[in-house]
């Protein structure tokens, strides 16, 4: 079933979701068809019925020439051309499912008028997700203040296939849909890894047989935090009906304890980032921004609506949120590789000496592990402003950080989720080493991590299985 836009409400995550990652089409409704042939006719009229109006990039050139005039026949000659010249960038590119979700968001600005694009060219773009493929958006260079280079790639080709109009090649590559696209693949993918992260997490309290009390539900309302609240309780109900028997004498290390607080943390970071992407799929950030006439209250001084420059393109919240989540994915990657080295030795783990079965050895899963965290932990820093006009000359003196963003909080969450497999495959020989069941709710997991990695009774190699393990996490992330 395809999806029907009608208005900027209608860009929320879930639709977000069924076309970036599920593949679903997009029909633009009637009425928002009608809304951009009326915006349409008023800019043109407001360009043809004011000649002394400065339009940047309609009335004037672009970039350093935006202080250079243009004659009538001056602006089509510009308007004709595709953003040919903006495609500089290169290097790896974007997922296909985000190049989707950059199409999805880029409708933000059409629906509504606001762009003034010629309605055919917004049906064009709609129609881009119907084709087998879509051009490669690289994920590297781009350091333009907007996204011009990264949407000149994915629209300088349909913008050679249609007759483009004053405004409609602006409006093709202006405005911020590839950080909202980023932050939006970032905050699906993240509400998944956080819930594998509870499960996995919650195996290894019960391989460690940590005390109940760590995660009673006495201290929901003593932190005064709703997040550290579904923590606890997300993990009491992975731990429920544990079999009984005894559990620790004494309370587990700090890295057990702190888990709900820090996976509160993560929660918090999940959602504002759940929220971030939710504003900025609805959000305009055209420039210049079209303000169509409103029909129920007539104004005299603008009969065919107003239009701006403003700095709309540039998404001040994307890049924090996603910073935000790597930071989350180095913290939690941290305490994973804790209870990873602290169940592997008995004096503190209480459990089988090594969790050794028969000549085994695990030692190097922890090696592997530190890699991993410290990966993680050192793409988990501030996405800053650039504090030079680095990408750009004249006005172009601030460019956006939001690629880097992304792209730093990819690596920290797949180095997060490859500590993951490997403490999981620990707490896999610890629940063998002692001959133990887990709870119900974890059997799957335990199930889905020895069929990948099999309990060590015999010297092998390692990393295979590890691999295995952490690609199949990264897909139930991904599915």
């Amino acid at each position: 079933m395809r999806l029907v836009l009608d208005r900027r409400a209608d860009m929320d995550l879930s639709a977000f979701y069924q076309v970036a990652w599920k593949g679903r089409g997009i029909d633009l409704s009637g009425a928002a068809l009608a809304r951009m042939t009326a915006a349409r006719a008023n800019f043109m009229s407001l360009i043809e019925n004011d000649e002394d109006i400065v339009i940047y990039g309609v009335t004037t050139g672009y970039g350093h020439r935006a202080s250079q005039r243009l004659n009538h026949e001056e602006r089509k000659q510009q308007a004709r051309r595709p953003p040919l010249s903006a495609m500089t960038s290169f290097g790896e590119p974007l997922p296909a499912r985000v190049v989707r979700g950059i199409v999805f968001a880029r409708l933000a600005n059409f629906i509504e008028g606001h762009a003034a694009i010629t309605p055919a060219i917004a049906a064009a773009v709609a129609g881009l997700l119907d084709r087998p493929g879509l051009p490669e958006v690289p994920a590297l260079g781009n350091g333009c203040p907007g996204e011009i280079t990264a949407l000149s790639h994915l629209f300088s080709g349909l913008g050679q296939q249609v007759e483009l109009a004053e405004k409609d090649s602006l409006s093709l590559i202006n405005g911020s849909p590839c950080a909202s696209a980023l932050v939006a693949d970032a905050a699906l993918a993240a509400r998944r890894r956080l819930d594998l992260a509870l499960e996995v997490f919650a195996l290894s309290a019960e391989a460690i047989k940590a005390p109940l009390g760590h995660f009673d539900a006495a201290l929901d309302p003593l932190w005064e935090d709703p997040q550290e609240a579904a923590a606890l309780q997300r993990l009491r109900e992975l731990m429920d009906n544990s079999g009984g028997g005894e559990r620790r004498p004494y309370q587990a290390p700090v890295s057990w304890r702190i888990l709900p607080r820090v996976l509160g943390q993560a929660g918090r970071a999940v959602t504002q980032a759940e929220e971030v992407a939710e504003i900025s799929l609805r959000a305009v950030s055209d420039n210049p921004v079209f303000i169509p006439p409103d029909p129920d209250a007539p104004d005299s001084h603008h009969p065919y609506g107003r239009i701006m420059s403003t700095g709309g393109y540039h998404n001040a919240k994307a890049y924090p949120a996603m910073d935000a989540l790597a930071a989350i994915w180095a913290d939690l990657a941290l305490i994973a590789d804790r209870h990873i080295d602290k169940l592997m030795h008995a004096r503190v783990s209480l459990l089988p000496d090594g969790l050794r079965l028969g000549e085994g050895y695990l030692g190097g899963l922890a090696f592997t592990s530190a890699g991993f965290v410290e990966q993680a932990r050192q793409v988990a820093s501030p996405s800053l402003l650039p504090a030079m006009e680095s990408g750009g000359y004249g006005q172009n003196d601030v460019p956006t950080p939001v690629f880097l963003a992304w792209r730093k909080e990819a690596e920290a969450a797949q180095a997060f989720e490859a500590v993951l497999a490997i403490l999981a495959a620990i707490c896999s020989q610890a629940f063998a080493a002692t001959d133990r069941d887990p709870p119900p709710a974890l059997a799957d997991l335990l199930d889905e991590t020895r069929t990948l990695f099999p309990p060590i009774e015999d010297p092998r190699a390692l990393s295979a299985d590890a691999e295995a393990l952490a690609e199949r996490f990264r897909s139930r992330v991904f599915s």
